[in-house]
């Protein structure tokens, strides 16, 4: 796993063999945080990672500049791992929280300006998900929430879907606020 760019740019972690995570691919990391790198200064950027997993993406945006950072995961050893790459590169305000991801966002008392769930592609409640973050108004304004699927799901109907791309078998569906013009993620 490598940082992909910022101030970490080229740094390499290496998780257990044991974590029972699908770590996003670095291609696919590479053209979510493209998109992204148009829509928010990180440094400003308050994250919630749901199923955080390897903690590639909180890696990755705290390279960015963000250093609001919640990682949301019910493995210890997925945890453990994160915890141990964010004392190495000095977050300072990371919250790492054992816990299930669902159960979390449904208890949430807090806003996010970007929420990113990777769910195992065989968890059944995926497709509630995109509710779930709505329902709880867990999305600051101009808020988005992102959600990595396998091709199986399908959320072209759900009214808060701004786009959605596609890499192989990673699927990123952008959801927010139905105000904001779709035009903006899309460049």
């Amino acid at each position: 796993m490598r940082i992909i760019s910022g101030t970490l740019k080229g740094k390499r972690f290496y998780p257990p063999k044991n974590i029972p995570a699908r770590p996003t691919t670095d291609f696919a990391k590479e053209a979510l945080f493209n998109i992204l790198n148009n829509q928010f200064d990180f440094s400003e950027v308050k994250f919630l990672d749901l199923f955080a997993g390897t903690g590639s993406l909180d890696m990755e945006i705290f390279s960015r500049g963000c250093t609001d950072i919640t990682s949301v995961d019910m493995s210890k050893i997925s945890l453990g791992f994160i915890k141990k790459m964010s004392e190495d590169v000095k977050i300072p305000n990371h919250k790492i929280i054992f816990g299930d991801a669902i159960q979390f966002a449904k208890n949430c008392t807090q806003q996010y300006d970007l929420i990113f769930a990777g769910p195992p592609y065989a968890l059944e409640v995926i497709d509630e998900i995109p509710d779930i973050i709505f329902d709880k108004n867990l999305l600051r304004e101009n808020g988005l929430f992102v959600l990595e699927t396998s091709p199986k799901h399908d959320f072209t109907e759900h009214p808060k879907l701004l786009e959605v791309r596609n890499y192989g078998q990673t699927h990123f569906w952008f959801f927010g606020d139905e105000t904001e013009e779709v035009d903006d993620i899309s460049e």
